[in-house]
């Protein structure tokens, strides 16, 4: 097709209207939607990309953030070598739908790249993957189509340990080079890494030969790195560079040596764009933005999809809804987190530092469960497929490389006894195994996630040669017998530390059995090696872990979902992160990052309005506290209900068994959340940073009056259904109502802390509002018509729960909390405040101090505009992006 032709001519004008309104990637995503020729497609990338290329020589892109830049990248293009040709590697071996992900979300990333034809350029962005989700794949894809457009240099740096680089390297190899052998040179291989090559002058000045780098970070391969670099600078000027910097906030973050290194590096190239890659961004989102070497992502952040498939965070553990989330929509987690008590986590890690040269681990009975379930499970697996694959258990219980060595033993002399005792069927051990599969396979059905369901006799055929196969690996940089999942499919218990939970995939990951002891939001995430995609095995997985340990992923679930949303929110409104900054929420016994990663923070603002705040956690064990926390808040709400009837007035219009009061004065909620307790599990329910919410919403003029109401069901028994009927509360004044029925996720069943994730109906908060012509509502509903019939008066609601509530739907279980006959649950619902404009109180979030990006602008005439220059020079320099 000619450029004359005059259907380029007419679908060049449709192709710039429609840049008008998506960025270029997104554009050509929409032509082949409408199945428009893909050489048509191909020219129409090719004009723009070479008009982008005009306006870049003629003017700089103005702005600090991509949001400004002039767009470039229209997608792959006729012509394109790199990757065309993975994307083929990749069909080979992924569904069309997973080649589709990567495609687009590598789109995405090179759109946010500087065009290669820019003389000059210093950029800084992050990519936020997901822990074992595939990073390597998008970087892959992104290398391959920054090459295809101009790129030279390709520098990776991939962790500290030797076999990340390693295994880096191969894949960069396998992906990349040998696919196009003839456009790449490496530099570095899988065996050795940088070492200077001679005479940069050729290698840089091969127009058609793109330089391959898979560096360590490490300060003595840096220095020579940038010692290189700095003696072909002459030649660097027409080589633009990607470097990529995978787990970025591992070594590059305030680090005294990495750090300047890595910065050094960037200085030699005169036209880089620095990608980091990382599944925990916390230390790079704190980083100080006005730090030239402290890698604030100041021109973008992005955050990589996953599929449905990905077992993560809040799969796994479940999370707490997010502001403006209806409760109900928020995944509770699978059931496949198995609690070890605490008497048996003393003995499976030392209880301090001088323990360790003589500590002997013990297999408690959740140990031996743990690794008789992954036989059971690798058996299950070889059914399914009809041969043997990858299937690992991981035991991370320390750090100190003597406690894994110690774990050798014990683990030795178990698999030996149980394959004797298989081999002389010993009675004792089947009825064990087969308890055991039926217990778990009850608990976590294979049909529910479309897996096939296996027999327990099915399995035991397995089980005597995977118990052979299996070998026990000591896995740390000490050890002489590493992991090796190249040699044929392996069947491993790896014991290890931190080697194993940065970077590297354990193949075939089943079992987790994970004691190690950390309150670090990153360090814990990236220990989670569990998560990542199960391929026919998606009901099998198991992790065995301390309650408390549990508690804090279930946490950091929400933090992640909550993150995210806040960097999805970046594009949405046209922000760059120097604009607004990520809030991260805050643990009161964790850390989000090391304390040196966090210098620059600052705590964050909060802000209630339109918020919904309810009671989702409650205490379900025997003993004093628990007892003294169920009687403390019926104290709390009684008193409420006596101040309510007092000072409010009675609405009779809600249905039999709900009671209203309007108008309660603002004083007396204040009470009420001061007292009423939140379990601290609900980290979005801190009771001081509520009341100082509401007080200073009091203090413009908002908040004074509330409206109280109690959702119970009518008293009177039923004569329809089944049973006696409700329990009867008795309300100050002598109102009766009866008890509601909230059960608790059948994950949480076993646990002392009963989670029933939802409190509230999807009308309540319309209790105190007249709905009878709104035909549906939702949260946003509700909000709008509470800012239309309620301004500035805020809703408390009550719920009069039977301790014994029962379960009706599989996914339930019994309340089953021990003590009293009713626990009481509480919702507050926040009206938007007039105007839009809401007040805020700081709060458990931080993030990146953006005080010193935009210096405050003045209009006084400076006296010395010499002494301005000199200012202003200063703070372009540390704030120019």
């Amino acid at each position: 097709m000619s450029e004359n032709d005059p259907r380029i001519s007419s679908a060049w004008e449709t192709y710039r209207n429609f840049l008008d309104h998506a960025p270029p990637h997104q554009v050509t995503q929409q032509l082949r939607s409408l199945s428009v020729p893909e050489n048509l497609i191909a020219e129409l990338i090719k004009r723009h990309e070479v008009e982008t290329t005009k306006i870049l020589e003629l003017k700089e892109p103005l702005g600090l953030g991509r949001e400004n830049a002039t767009p470039w990248y229209a997608g792959p293009r006729k012509g394109d070598r790199n990757w065309p040709a993975f994307k083929a590697h990749l069909q080979r071996n992924l569904d069309e739908d997973a080649v589709d992900t990567i495609n687009e979300a590598s789109d995405k990333v090179v759109a946010m790249l500087d065009h290669p034809a820019k003389p000059a350029f210093d950029s800084r962005g992050l990519v936020v993957g997901h822990v074992q989700s595939g990073k390597t794949s998008n970087f892959t894809a992104v290398i391959c189509k920054a090459a295809d457009r101009g790129y030279r240099i390709f520098i990776v740096l991939s962790g500290v340990h030797n076999a990340l680089r390693r295994q880096t390297q191969t894949r960069l190899i396998r992906d990349v080079v040998r696919l196009n052998p003839t456009l790449w040179h490496q530099i570095t291989t899988p065996e050795h890494d940088f070492t200077p090559p001679p005479n940069p002058a050729a290698l840089l000045a091969a127009k058609d030969q793109h330089l391959l780098l898979v560096v360590k970070k490490n300060a003595v391969v840096l220095r020579k790195l940038r010692k290189w670099l700095a003696g072909a600078r002459a030649h660097l000027q027409n080589c633009p560079a990607l470097l990529i910097d995978d787990e970025a906030d591992q070594a590059t973050i305030a680090t005294k040596s990495i750090n300047p290194l890595i910065a050094g590096v960037l200085r030699q190239l005169p036209r880089v764009c620095y990608v980091g890659y990382t599944a925990t961004p916390f230390a790079n989102l704190l980083a100080d933005p006005v730090g030239k070497e402290d890698f604030y992502p100041r021109d973008f952040i992005l955050s990589l999809p996953r599929s449905e498939d990905y077992q993560g965070p809040e799969t796994l553990f479940g999370r707490s809804p997010l502001d403006g989330e209806d409760p109900a929509n928020v995944p509770g987690g699978l059931d496949m987190i198995r609690e070890i008590p605490d008497d048996e986590v003393a003995a499976m890690r030392p209880a301090k530092k001088s323990d360790i040269a003589t500590f002997e681990p013990e297999v408690t009975p959740s140990f031996r469960k743990a690794v008789l379930w992954f036989w059971l499970s690798t058996a299950a697996r070889r059914v399914r497929s009809g041969k043997a694959e990858h299937s690992s258990m991981l035991v991370h219980a320390h750090s100190d490389t003597r406690v894994h060595d110690s774990y050798k033993l014990p683990l030795e002399q178990l698999k030996l006894e149980t394959g004797k005792q298989l081999a002389a069927e010993d009675h004792g051990l089947i009825v064990e195994l087969r308890r055991l599969w039926e217990a778990e396979t009850g608990r976590v059905p294979a049909d529910e996630l479309g897996e096939h369901s296996v027999t327990y006799e099915d399995v035991a055929d397995f089980l005597p040669q995977v118990i052979t196969d299996t070998k026990i690996i000591m896995d740390h940089y000490r050890s002489t017998n590493r992991l090796d999942y190249e040699s044929g499919a392996a069947t491993v218990i790896a014991v290890g530390g931190n080697t194993l939970s940065r970077g590297l995939t354990l193949e075939g990951l089943v079992v987790s059995v994970f004691v190690r002891s950390s309150d670090v939001y990153d360090t814990l995430l990236q220990m989670g090696r569990w998560f990542g995609y199960r391929p026919g095995y998606k009901d099998l997985p198991r992790i065995y872990m301390p309650a408390e340990m549990r508690r804090w992923f279930t946490h950091l679930a929400t933090v992640e979902a909550e993150m995210r949303s806040e960097i999805d929110r970046l594009l949405v409104e046209h922000k760059t992160p120097l604009e607004m900054a990520v809030r991260i929420r805050c643990h009161p016994k964790m850390r989000v990052t090391a304390p040196s990663k966090q210098k620059a923070a600052v705590r964050a603002a909060a802000a209630y309005g339109g918020a919904l705040v309810e009671s989702r956690y409650f205490p379900a064990g025997k003993g004093e506290e628990a007892e003294k926390w169920h009687t403390n808040n019926a104290n709390a709400v009684m008193r409420l209900l006596q101040a309510s009837s007092t000072d409010g007035w009675q609405d009779g219009s809600p249905a039999p068994g709900r009671r209203l009061w309007r108008d309660v004065p603002g004083d007396h909620i204040l009470r009420f959340v001061r007292t009423y307790r939140f379990h601290e599990k609900s980290t979005d329910a801190a009771a001081g940073l509520i009341a100082a919410y509401i007080e200073k919403r009091m203090d413009t003029g908002g908040l004074t009056a509330w409206n109280v109401g109690v959702l119970g069901v009518d008293p009177a028994p039923n004569a329809s259904k089944k049973g006696s009927g409700p329990k009867k509360v008795e309300l100050p004044g002598g109102d009766v109502v009866g008890t509601v029925v909230r059960t608790r996720l059948t994950a949480n069943r076993y646990d002392d802390v009963a989670d029933i994730k939802t409190l509230t109906g999807s009308r309540d908060e319309g209790l105190d509002l007249k709905l009878d012509k709104v035909p549906a509502v939702n949260r946003t509903i509700l909000q709008n018509e509470r800012s239309k019939q309620q301004p500035e008066k805020g809703l408390v609601l009550l719920y009069p729960i039977d301790a014994e509530s029962k379960a009706t739907k599989k996914d339930r279980a019994d309340l089953n909390i021990v003590g009293p006959a009713v626990v009481w649950g509480g919702a507050l619902v926040f009206p938007k405040p007039i105007g839009g404009q809401d007040v805020e109180v700081e709060y458990d979030y931080l993030a990146a101090d953006l005080s010193r990006v935009f210096p405050a602008a003045t209009d006084e005439e400076p006296e010395d505009v010499s002494v301005l220059d000199q200012d202003l020079d200063t703070d372009v320099s540390a704030a120019a992006p």
